[in-house]
């Protein structure tokens, strides 16, 4: 009798939220498809980066945001190198090379490296007490820095930068927001909803420098005080930069690869070299680059599913949603809401109880929404955007509610 050949060899590299979805799908479509092997830079398993903001605050413990444990590759035959990044890939022999002097071959390689925090080239921001908010690593300095320090300056008035400010305020500092822009999360929202987060979080303690530009961290050693442009000094003993990620597409473009932003991909996720992938923050599909997690799984997803055998599927964008909640404050943004070119919009406001509606209209149907204070019906409104069902005549009621839309959208 003759033995079974081998099962091909697929590695990934990375390990974050992106390759856990892959191999999730994998272990469930097809366990004894591929012999796997995961490479990933950070000393544990995987955990869920949305909920980095939750550990900060206190919320959650760190054991409680991990998806997997290093028994959770075992029992699915999965090789797993912890704390191990791929540092080159050898394409020709198709070889991958890791930190600790180590190789394995793949027959199919996947890049799933994620992104890096950007740090910006301050005068001081080598400074102790200067620190990011990316990883979970982050996040243990922070909450120690907590015990010692009390006043804090957060750099970027973005999603992460929100949630850190939270986070550090539920720790009991003294927490200002800098912020290069004229409104807060200015790529979600509009001027107006950015207005009613702001006033939500200032009557939760948290201040704001708008249109505030960052000229120096100053101290002897350790943070001190953030000099701003325009001659301001902020007293502070610790500085959290989050003013975005920037794809980690370093080990591809040293193998090769075609890259523009991010590493580049078609419809397959297939790079310019067919043996190898590339899904998540890495990545940049028709011009876009996500730097969240719904299509980073939708991306591990379609890839999944070819790997496993199934040549149809194709990842062809996605529309991108953002809920957050800081300090109780419910926001939910999704689509275009920017009301450009034609389209319509209609909002409903009401500055007393804090709560913002908007939905913008293109061609009869609902290209973008945004919530402020109550986004319960953020999810069923990303669902009429991605079904593209004509709403015009729902314009009305949809900004009122879906308790208001779905009677008239059942009558229609």
């Amino acid at each position: 009798m003759c033995p079974s050949p081998a099962p091909p060899r697929l590695v990934v590299a990375g390990n974050g939220m992106a390759a856990h979805r892959l191999l999730e799908r994998l272990a469930e479509d097809s366990p004894q498809r591929w012999s796997i092997t995961v490479f990933g830079a950070e000393p544990r398993a995987n955990y869920n980066r949305i909920l980095l903001s939750t550990v900060l605050s206190g919320e959650k413990s760190a054991a409680d945001v991990m998806d997997t444990d290093a028994a959770w590759f075992s029992r699915r035959g999965i090789t797993f190198h912890a704390g191990v990044a791929i540092t080159s890939i050898d394409r020709e022999r198709r070889i991958v090379h890791d930190a600790a002097g180590g190789q394995a071959a793949y027959d199919h390689l996947v890049l799933a490296t994620g992104s890096d925090a950007v740090q910006l080239p301050l005068p001081g921001k080598d400074l102790d007490g200067v620190r990011t908010f990316r990883d979970l690593d982050d996040v243990e300095h922070l909450i120690a820095a907590t015990r010692t320090r009390r006043r804090a300056v957060v750099i970027g008035g973005g999603l992460l930068g929100l949630e850190a400010a939270w986070g550090l305020r539920q720790r009991g500092l003294d927490v200002t927001v800098v912020h290069l822009m004229g409104h807060l999360m200015e790529r979600q929202l509009d001027r107006t909803a950015a207005l009613y987060l702001q006033r939500d979080l200032e009557r939760r303690g948290i201040r704001f420098a708008l249109r505030a530009d960052t000229a120096a961290i100053e101290g002897e050693g350790r943070v001190e005080a953030v000099r701003l442009r325009d001659g301001r000094r902020l007293a502070t003993d610790l500085v959290v930069m989050a003013v975005g990620v920037r794809p980690n597409v370093a080990l591809a473009r040293a193998a090769g690869l075609a890259v523009r932003r991010g590493v580049l991909v078609d419809d397959a996720l297939a790079t310019s070299d067919t043996a190898i992938s590339a899904i998540g923050e890495c990545v940049e599909h028709a011009g876009q680059v996500y730097g969240l997690v719904a299509p980073a799984w939708a991306q591990a997803d379609v890839l999944a599913a070819r790997l496993a055998g199934n040549r149809k599927v194709a990842y062809r964008g996605s529309i991108v949603g953002t809920n957050l909640k800081v300090a109780g404050v419910a926001v939910y943004a999704a689509g275009d809401i920017a009301a450009a070119d034609g389209a319509e919009e209609a909002v409903c406001a009401d500055p007393d109880t804090g709560l913002y509606r908007k939905v913008v209209l293109r061609d009869g149907r609902l290209a973008g929404a945004v919530l402020v204070g109550d986004a319960a019906d953020g999810g069923w409104l990303f669902d009429l955007m991605q079904r593209g069902e004509p709403v015009l005549h729902l314009r009305e009621p949809l900004v009122l509610g879906r308790a208001f839309a779905e009677p008239a959208r059942q009558a229609a």
